[in-house]
């Protein structure tokens, strides 16, 4: 129980610090568009899918590793890929939720953390957004 309690908290810091890192080098670089409303908010929309797919990837490669240990846990109906690891993480990090693939054993508890931790980081990427979309309206009523 110890070893996945550091796995998750170390999964969970290094996701928040991804996206942290993410949201304050586009909130720096967005200050210098002032001209084009449109590319401003493309790359933030982008800038954000980009760290929500690094956080995917960092959980469903932490999870096929895990894998490897048959202690804590397994993957049913998967068969210990690392696409199926990645595409369970896309569907539990989006709160999608269990679907075809569910975690066994104490991997049940990576799946848990990961599924509060994108739920978190989705709603702190949609206050980023709507942030941006207002320092935009702004300039278009002076």
């Amino acid at each position: 129980m110890g070893k996945m309690f550091l796995i998750n908290a170390l999964l969970t810091v290094g996701a928040v610090w991804i996206h942290y890192e993410f949201l304050r080098f586009m909130g720096d670089r967005l200050q210098h568009l002032t001209q084009r409303r449109r590319i401003h908010l493309l790359i933030a929309v982008f800038g954000a899918l980009i760290a929500h797919v690094i956080e995917i990837w960092l959980y469903g490669l932490v999870m096929y590793f895990v894998l490897k240990d048959s202690d804590l846990g397994a993957l049913s109906g998967a068969d210990g890929s690392l696409m199926d690891c990645v595409y369970f993480s896309i569907s539990n990090y989006t709160s999608l939720g269990m679907g075809d693939i569910q975690p066994l054993g104490a991997l049940r508890f990576i799946a848990g953390f990961e599924a509060l931790t994108g739920l978190v980081l989705i709603t702190w990427t949609a206050s980023f957004l709507f942030l941006e979309m207002q320092k935009i309206w702004a300039r278009d009523n002076r």
